[in-house]
């Protein structure tokens, strides 16, 4: 199998495990619009990204060693998974230990109440990545999508079990995910016998040691992201403005409209699970600048396209989403959703151009891009919030990423220098921020511009597109 056949097979297969799982997550926005009130969506928000924010310091960024270890045919995979395994242990005890005592923290006080749960579910959820990414770098892939879908399914159940009959709100999504979580490590376990693979003795120093030199600088960059999607939901609940609406209603609000270009993280995640296996594995082959230069051209036309194509439907798809019977002030998200789609269009550039860095191990390099983008938006997040409220926390996060894409397509090209339409991705920004402009200040007849706008980035995008699934399809 060639190497564009393997990058499709292993994203189709991703795709058919997630997309169910994916699309059944956004359905439960209805579920939690119907059930939880903007003030206490801001809470489970904050919540969810705080974990996000503590996981990879107490793993040492467990996502990203394990994968590009396991992945290395230079090791053996029980010593991988032995020493990986070790190396969590330690985290999660340090999580049971630490985590509880930051409700203590002023600015965190959104965890009174919380935060043993926080705990909990932080730990759970690292455990359950141990033993998910240990089965994708074995290339486990059927089983990895099987078990997001069982994953989302019991997610489902348990959320309809204890938000829609217990009405336990935030507490109940908290014990969702853990419960979810749980069933998931105990099916990946069983079912792929990873305790064939576990042993105190296998535990390798020298590997430890490699795995930690590898994923330490990559600890801040992942923390940095979550950083710059966290200190908008700071900010908004927060600050104080005379010229606009903030607070927890506000940022409850920003936290849905934030779920509605997940459709195009959606894409972004599937596919970002296949290209960073093909990154790892195809870095010292013939033809890599030809490989990465055509699944970049066709990434990015993808993404583009299906953004315009959800900004020319943006109403529809907002009011199928989200449920307005109990709180009405959901129906407004739609108008905040156009520029964090720029931002989560960049956002997954960036993920993508983040997979050179890791298979080359430059993680420094991954770190300062990162690092210039966290500083950009808390800046921006300064300016911005207090004069254009929600739009100015959306922008302020379009405005990092898109820095850190340049910053990274430039750098990224000195080590793979792989072909980049510079004019293309130009011509394909303006017209999507040309969609934003005709949504958000809501301009005569924007809904008929839009379809010409959508059709027009067709078309830009579809000679690369096409070229790149020949390549597919080619024996």
């Amino acid at each position: 199998m060639n190497k564009y056949k393997k990058l499709a097979f292993n994203t189709a297969v991703f795709a058919i495990g997630s997309f169910g799982s994916k699309i059944l997550v956004l359905l439960l926005t209805r579920l939690y619009t119907k059930h939880i009130s903007p003030p206490d969506m801001n809470t489970k928000d904050l919540l969810e990204t705080t974990a996000l924010f503590l996981q990879p310091i107490f793993t040492f960024a467990l996502q990203e060693y394990l994968i590009r270890f396991g992945l290395d045919k230079k090791y053996n995979k029980k010593t991988v998974f032995s020493t990986s395994a070790c190396i969590t242990f330690v985290g999660l005890i340090a999580v049971i230990l630490i985590v509880p005592g930051l409700r203590f923290i002023p600015i965190l006080n959104f965890l009174k109440g919380n935060a043993t749960l926080l705990a909990i579910y932080v730990a759970m959820s690292s455990l359950r990545m141990l033993f998910a990414q240990f089965v994708r770098s074995r290339d486990m892939v059927k089983l990895f999508s099987l078990d997001g879908i069982l994953a989302t399914l019991t997610l489902f159940v348990f959320n309809v079990i204890f938000i829609a009959g217990m009405n336990m709100g935030v507490k109940g999504f908290m014990i969702s995910v853990i419960l979810s979580d749980f069933c998931s490590s105990v099916f990946l376990f069983t079912t792929a016998k990873l305790g064939q693979f576990f042993r105190p003795r296998w535990f390798s120093p020298k590997l430890a040691r490699a795995m930690l030199r590898f994923s330490i600088p990559l600890i801040p960059t992942i923390v940095m992201w979550t950083v710059t999607s966290l200190s908008d939901r700071l900010f908004i609940t927060n600050m104080h403005s005379t010229r606009v609406e903030l607070g927890k209603d506000a940022a409850g609000l920003y936290a849905v409209a934030n779920r509605i270009p997940n459709l195009i993280s959606m894409v972004s995640t599937i596919f970002f699970q296949a290209w960073n296996m093909s990154a790892i594995t195809e870095n010292d082959s013939k033809g890599v600048k030809s490989f990465y230069g055509s699944v970049y051209s066709a990434y990015e036309s993808i993404l583009f396209i299906a953004s315009a194509g959800l900004l020319m439907l943006i109403k529809p798809v907002s009011a199928f989403l989200t449920n307005t019977s109990n709180y009405s002030e959901y129906a407004t998200i739609y108008i905040y959703t156009p520029v964090l789609t720029m931002a989560v269009i960049f956002m997954s550039l960036n993920q993508f151009l983040g997979g050179i860095y890791n298979a080359r191990k430059l993680s420094k390099n991954s770190f300062y891009t990162a690092l210039a983008a966290c500083v950009i938006n808390l800046v921006m997040n300064t300016f911005l919030i207090p004069e254009w409220g929600l739009q100015g926390a959306a922008l302020a996060t379009f405005l990092s990423y898109y820095v850190c894409y340049w910053a990274r397509i430039i750098d990224s090209r000195y080590y793979i220098n792989f072909k980049f339409n510079a004019s293309k991705s130009i011509a394909n920004t303006a017209l999507i921020l040309l969609m934003c402009y005709l949504i958000i200040f809501n301009k005569t007849f924007w809904q008929g511009w839009n379809v010409l706008v959508f059709i027009a980035v067709a078309v830009i995008n579809s000679n690369d597109l096409l070229a790149t699934v020949k390549k597919v399809l080619k024996k």
